[in-house]
């Protein structure tokens, strides 16, 4: 199974992607670690794009996402299945991500959208006072930085699911739930795929 995990930062995607994981037997993989990873390891041009954005609070630009996905997607443990937590965020990564799932032999089998609003989220991510990175001083999670990365986040938001909508591929679940409640809605959800 191919599983796609889609929210507005805060929206409890990683918690949701954590029991997904264990019930389905599914590995996770993220772009803010794929992004981190490469901020830590890559001292040459696509790691100085990624701390950069990571110090800016915003996004890495799609051709460099690509650049990152692009051998992950291609892996032996991706084409045995996966929970994408963070990537797709806009149209055109959507379209790269089911051209390269296909060119690499399978195909995504649904896309959860956790839906919260902005209030929800500022209140959620405030409380996680993440480090920009490991060993960092800079907290990520202010609400100015929060404010910054939801406002691009929505910018994308109402094209991407339409998108998937037009796909058959989106279900959309109320992110503002209980965790356990979400997470039955969600499984519910796969049955009826």
């Amino acid at each position: 199974m191919h599983l796609i995990i889609y929210g507005s930062e805060g929206s409890g995607k990683g918690t949701q992607a954590k029991l997904l994981s264990g019930k389905y037997r599914l590995g996770i993989i993220t772009s803010g670690d794929l992004v981190r990873n490469e901020a830590l390891t890559d001292a040459n041009h696509l790691g100085k794009v990624c701390q950069d954005a990571l110090e800016s609070g915003k996004y890495v630009p799609d051709e460099e996402m690509f650049n990152l996905w692009s051998k992950k997607l291609n892996s032996r443990e991706a084409k045995k299945g996966f929970i994408l937590d963070g990537f797709p965020r806009n149209v055109h990564q959507a379209e790269f991500l089911l051209s390269k799932v296909k060119e690499s032999g399978y195909s995504i089998d649904r896309v959860i959208y956790l839906k919260i609003g902005d209030e929800e989220a500022i209140k959620r991510l405030s409380l996680r006072k993440r480090q920009l990175f490991a060993g960092s001083s800079v907290v990520h999670d202010t609400p100015e930085r929060i404010k910054s990365r939801l406002s691009v986040y929505r910018e994308k938001e109402k094209d991407l699911l339409d998108f998937f909508r037009r796909k058959k591929k989106l279900t959309e679940i109320n992110g503002e739930q209980e965790i356990e409640k979400i997470f039955q809605d969600i499984v519910t959800g796969l049955r009826d795929f």
